[in-house]
């Protein structure tokens, strides 16, 4: 078994619980209506540094998820498992959140409602929900905003340092790979490492050429189309690009030796990884499974796995703490299967 990095410790890069805490507080608590803002800086540092999600939901209790679980915040800024005790999010608030987040204009997000979710400057991501409105069968936005997620995401700094040998070939050519992972077990903060430590270099290769297609804004976190996390010096990102048309257009204009994507699945993901593939660029990826046997039963992806694709498959533990490898497959060069290497 092997761990990946301290992740379990939520560091942000090097820097201590107060500056991560000052951080969140400016980017995250500062664009919330003055009451609920006035709650969350009377939170703990140490509750603060653990935040996971912020819930905010209509004439319900106002939530946080941390590393110990779901609880309820009071007015005072208290953590309580009583839902009566806890502080009530009014329709106001949620209206008010919208504009803040919005910096009250609301038409310049029209296209990231459409898509269900918002992107805050700091790269942390807001889902939503609301009252969905379709044209043609096609989401064209969602208006009378029920309910917020806002996602506290991190950067562990030097996380995929020991993913790096096993993903290397010869020449220290990049191989294929495939990373599954159960949800929150640390893929996507894997993933971004993994573009910083190829595109800056590292101890046993020099820095490349990386392209980015960031569908979910969660890999580099773009605010205006800029990352607000460390993605190296050589990286090119597309934000908010539907994955497999991202891919070609990265083929097509952009020269990457590497492409760096997250969660396929779609049919249309075969064609452009085939692409990429042909083109002699690199890929990895992720899909969300608990183990290698969990995708096989996947009809997209087990057709993508047959076609050989992926040289490297890395497993994520589901039971483990975030960050820590189950096994890891590679394609044996004699034959069409896959080698254990490491496993538990």
């Amino acid at each position: 078994m092997l761990i990946m990095g301290n992740i379990t410790s939520y560091r942000y890069g090097d820097v201590c619980k107060a500056k991560f805490s000052q951080r969140v507080k400016k980017d995250v608590f500062d664009v919330m209506p003055l009451n609920i803002r006035s709650i969350l800086y009377n939170m703990d540092t140490d509750l603060i540094f653990s935040l996971e999600e912020i819930r905010l939901r209509v004439y319900k209790p106002l939530m946080i998820v941390c590393q110990s679980g779901n609880h309820f915040i009071d007015a005072n800024g208290r953590v309580t498992d009583n839902h009566e005790k806890a502080y009530i999010v009014t329709k106001e608030d949620m209206e008010r959140t919208l504009q803040f987040m919005a910096e009250y204009s609301i038409y310049a997000l029209e296209e990231e409602l459409r898509l269900g979710y918002l992107t805050l400057k700091g790269g942390y991501r807001v889902g939503l929900s609301g009252k969905v409105v379709l044209n043609n069968n096609e989401v064209k936005t969602i208006k009378y905003i029920s309910s917020f997620n806002i996602r506290i995401s991190r950067e562990v700094i030097g996380s995929a340092q020991p993913i790096i040998p096993h993903i290397l070939g010869s020449n220290n050519r990049i191989l294929h790979t495939l990373i599954i992972s159960p949800p929150k077990m640390g893929k996507t903060t894997i993933l971004r490492d993994l573009a910083r430590l190829l595109s800056n270099g590292n101890k046993y290769m020099k820095g490349v050429k990386v392209g980015i297609v960031d569908e979910r804004s969660e890999i580099a976190g773009c605010y205006q189309g800029v990352p607000q996390n460390d993605v190296g010096v050589r990286t090119d990102v597309l934000d908010g690009c539907p994955k497999a048309l991202g891919m070609m257009m990265m083929i097509r204009s952009l020269s990457p030796e590497v492409i760096i994507t997250d969660e396929i699945g779609r049919q249309e993901d075969i064609y452009a990884l085939e692409e990429a593939l042909n083109s002699g660029i690199s890929v990895i990826t992720s899909v969300h499974g608990n183990d290698f046997e969990d995708v096989k039963r996947r009809p997209v992806v087990w057709q993508i796995l047959k076609k050989n694709i992926f040289k490297v498959i890395i497993v994520l533990g589901k039971n483990q703490v975030p960050g820590t490898i189950d096994s890891i497959y590679k394609l044996s060069n004699n034959s069409d299967t896959y080698e254990e290497i490491i496993g538990v």
